[in-house]
């Protein structure tokens, strides 16, 4: 399995750190996800999905806050992916930023795990 980094991009508010592991790449965002930050998030999402990778495991264990924008970039990604025959995975949620998909609804149209280490296995052929 690769486990090389990617990249990474940071503002005070938000780092995001982009990795490799075999067919998919896991992203994750630490910090909070909102309207000034979102752009950090949406650019390597879909610079992903632009060099094929359709299988996205987002790693929510260090997001300590998401609003509504943050939301966007997140359904917008797995609108891409889903057309690409893929799928953006949530994992290890902390519960300030499930309660957010909850009160959306959109909780239920992402699949989430609880760990990264399980979003890959399910992916695992």
């Amino acid at each position: 399995m690769d486990h090389g980094t990617v990249g990474s991009a940071q503002s005070g508010r938000l780092l995001v750190e982009v990795r490799e592991e075999g067919s998919s790449a896991v992203v994750t965002p630490a910090g909070e996800l909102d309207h000034h930050t979102a752009d950090l998030l949406r650019e390597p999402l879909d610079d992903l999905l632009d060099k094929g990778f359709s299988r996205l495991v987002v790693d929510c264990s260090r997001l300590e806050f998401c609003d509504s924008t943050g939301l966007n970039v997140l359904l917008g990604a797995r609108l891409k992916a889903d057309a690409a025959g893929g799928g953006v995975h949530l994992a290890g949620m902390l519960p300030v930023v499930a309660r957010v998909f909850e009160i959306t609804g959109a909780e239920t149209v992402f699949t989430v795990h609880d760990s990264v280490e399980a979003a890959l296995a399910d992916g695992a052929d």
